[in-house]
């Protein structure tokens, strides 16, 4: 089949290098512009690019779509039979979404109509759900509204971070996305009545609030590793928290209850398991004391 691949992440990648291995032939491969990253801020290729470039296939990598004429009428010209998008990170136009054959395939990262958005990884963590997966969906122009093709769940374990859901995620959505370009499923709408929002994240959401039920304080620490990450101060050290259980204490929120490190939060309390200073090495929170000793009664804000 004739496709162009739309995705940047390191999510996406899987999917591209399955449909490369099946014998689809990728035409075009469309990924965000490289960016400064790096001590030296030299411009860098985004994953999707990078393993574009070793499967020996063109990238494109315009800035926009929407109002980009010349753009429209390559992708035209491409006469697709399909387009796989997978986390691309631009909006595509409807001259996009109608010029292949079959239209745009979206691997979307949760149970749709649960979680659209951004963040959806990330989001079910945060919500408690024992579930996730991934929907591949018929693109429209609404955002995750399309129908869809087909779906399979995962489990969601306690000790799951949205690094592990990322990666078991990117390989069933290079699985599923064979499976609907080889035997179209029958679309599905979705109930919008049930859909949800996962809004984009920032480094403002690092921030731990120990006014929050530990709870969810545990949830976050999950959700948000390895970004944007979890971050507290004590006094005027930034501390990153890795990983943390669930434990019982009361007392001020941040307040520090023992010498294991408990903190006490708006309800319960939280024990912190790997922990890191800006600049040094994670360790765990026995090591970590023993390089930066913490009194009972100090307090995280």
């Amino acid at each position: 089949m004739r496709l162009a691949f739309m995705g940047s992440p390191a999510f996406a990648v899987p999917a591209l290098q399955a449909l490369v291995a099946a014998g689809h032939e990728v035409v075009a491969v469309y990924a965000q512009p490289p960016k400064p990253a790096g001590r030296g801020q030299q411009e860098t290729p985004c994953p999707v690019h990078q393993a574009a470039l070793a499967l020996g296939l063109p990238v494109r990598t315009p800035k926009r779509l929407r109002g980009n004429a010349e753009e429209a009428a390559f992708f035209a010209s491409l006469k697709l039979d399909a387009s796989v998008v997978a986390a691309y990170g631009l909006i595509l136009p409807d001259a996009f979404l109608t010029a292949p054959t079959r239209g745009c395939l979206n691997i979307h990262a949760s149970l749709l109509p649960r979680w659209r958005g951004a963040a959806p990884i990330q989001a079910a963590i945060l919500a408690g759900d024992s579930e996730t997966g991934i929907t591949i969906m018929q693109m429209d122009v609404g955002l995750d509204t399309g129908a869809m093709l087909l779906r399979e769940a995962t489990p969601i374990g306690p000790q799951d971070t949205a690094a592990d859901l990322h990666d078991r995620l990117a390989e069933i959505g290079g699985r599923l996305i064979l499976q609907a370009l080889e035997s179209p499923p029958q679309p599905v709408p979705q109930d919008d009545a049930a859909s949800t929002y996962a809004p984009k994240l920032s480094r403002e959401d690092a921030r731990l609030d120990f006014t929050k039920p530990a709870l969810l304080l545990e949830r976050q620490i999950r959700a948000y590793h390895p970004w944007p990450g979890s971050l507290a101060l004590l006094g005027t050290a930034v501390i990153k928290f890795l990983g943390a259980e669930l434990v019982a204490g009361e007392g001020e929120p941040g307040e520090i209850l023992d010498d294991r490190l408990t903190i006490a939060c708006g309800e319960g309390a939280l024990r912190p398991t790997r922990l890191q200073r800006a600049g040094k090495t994670a360790l765990s929170t026995s090591e970590f004391l023993r390089g930066f000793p913490v009194a009972a009664g100090s307090r995280f804000c």
